[in-house]
């Protein structure tokens, strides 16, 4: 069990690794937006049927389980859409920093689901993330939709990562990536055909096909798979607290590869440090506040 347990930490460790580099890809590929996530996601709906038709395995699933995955995948792609235009409005930085709220959107809305009362800890966690990002509104006011974008992105992310830790419960991690992935790219085309965003948009630099391929297959299909499959063994607000390593990960890659574009006001390193710090200590916290419950609970005479 724990042996499980630990590869799945090292998966979603490593997931969390390769989307901390989407980032880059994000500023590398010149196309907008929404153009970027409507090739990403074609991509890597065709790399997983390929997948399916190399190992010969059936796709068949549920009129119930296709209905779900299509959903679901409307809300990943949504999300991904505007995770991209944070990024090209603001900078990667900016944009990762408030993805990492998608654990105070976790704590909320996981109880909710499950029915369960939402514990104090998490509502205190949740006051200093907010403080948190506060202070980076206050400090880069430059980059205020790039924020708000990202804050709902985070938004988004939690809500399909809580979907997915129950759809996982009854389908396979490449089915569900596969019919994800071609939701998101039904619904975005069924966007675009309405609002006439077949446009130049399309037309793709050089460098950018190549890009766009390492986004569809590594950073898309391999790791959607790779994140949707560990859910078998953790909860969703488990890898949701693993995911804000991300900003972690993407902003010392940004620096590496972006430099001084990457470098920002000393408040937003101050809000950064709130935020991340809060995350990457909650695990512990939140630990021995269960303990100490659960010993309480113990102590009590019957």
């Amino acid at each position: 069990m724990f042996k499980g347990i630990s590869k799945n930490i090292w998966l979603l460790h490593l997931t969390v690794l390769i989307w901390g580099f989407t980032g880059i890809l994000g500023v590398l590929i010149q196309v907008p937006a929404l153009h970027l996530v409507w090739y990403r996601v074609l991509i890597a709906a065709l790399s997983l049927f390929v997948y399916f038709l190399i190992k010969k395995k059936s796709i068949k699933i549920t009129k119930r389980q296709l209905i779900q995955y299509l959903i679901t995948g409307g809300i990943v792609g949504l999300h991904w859409v505007l995770f991209f235009e944070s990024i090209k409005v603001s900078t990667v930085s900016v944009t990762l920093v408030c993805l990492s709220s998608v654990t105070l959107f976790t704590a909320l809305l996981e109880p909710i689901v499950k029915k369960q009362k939402i514990a104090g800890i998490d509502i205190l966690t949740g006051v200093i993330i907010i403080i948190g990002i506060y202070l980076i509104f206050t400090f880069e006011t430059d980059y205020l939709l790039g924020i708000i974008l990202g804050i709902i992105a985070a938004f988004l992310a939690s809500i399909f990562s809580i979907v997915n830790s129950n759809l996982i419960k009854k389908g396979s991690a490449p089915l569900i990536s596969f019919y994800e992935m071609l939701g998101a790219s039904v619904w975005i085309s069924l966007f675009m055909l309405i609002t006439n965003r077949f446009d130049t948009g399309l037309i793709l630099q050089q460098s950018d096909l190549f890009f766009l391929i390492l986004l569809g297959t590594v950073c898309t299909a391999a790791a959607y798979v790779m994140a949707v499959a560990v859910m078998k063994e953790l909860s969703a607000f488990t890898v949701a607290l693993a995911t804000n390593l991300e900003p972690i990960y993407g902003i010392i890659l940004a620096l590496v590869f972006f430099g001084t574009n990457e470098k920002m006001s000393l408040g937003f390193y101050a809000g950064a440090i709130i935020v991340l710090g809060t995350v990457l200590l909650y695990p512990y916290v939140k630990t021995r506040h269960e303990k100490r419950k659960y010993q309480q609970k113990l102590s009590k005479p019957m």
